[in-house]
């Protein structure tokens, strides 16, 4: 994982909760309950996709620019981008993807709605209980 700031990063945004989906084998991140970015894991429980939500016509220059950035795996290919684990896309470009995603989803919400996901507590760090990357080793 060329990535391992992205839990702390998402988890020190305002209203924003994870958890491990073990069907999907998936760690989530949702605001207001609703999907903005999710690190999909291999059957070892290693990060493959950073996957998340832009709008189509920039998720499309970015894959014409990025040979790893694909389109949203297991997601609707319009609205979401994935990005492989291991690639080589620049920290500071995945972390606009991350807020722009992010934005997508907390502008969606009523300004009432917006406001307490916004005056909501931090979520306290999660241990997934997985080895490697998420408990922090």
């Amino acid at each position: 994982m060329n990535y391992p700031w992205i839990h702390a990063y998402l988890l020190a945004k305002p209203g924003v909760t994870a958890d491990y989906k073990q069907e999907w084998n998936w760690v989530r991140y949702q605001l207001g309950g609703k999907l903005f970015a999710a690190v999909c894991l291999d059957d070892k429980d290693k990060p493959v996709y950073v996957t998340m939500k832009l709008l189509p016509a920039r998720g499309d220059l970015l894959r014409q620019q990025f040979e790893d950035i694909i389109p949203g795996y297991y997601c609707n290919k319009v609205h979401w981008n994935s990005v492989k684990a291991d690639g080589c896309v620049p920290d500071a470009l995945l972390k606009d993807m991350l807020d722009e995603s992010y934005g997508l989803i907390l502008n969606a919400f009523s300004k009432k709605r917006r406001e307490e996901i916004l005056c909501a507590p931090p979520q306290p760090p999660v241990d997934f209980g997985k080895d490697g990357y998420w408990n922090g080793k």
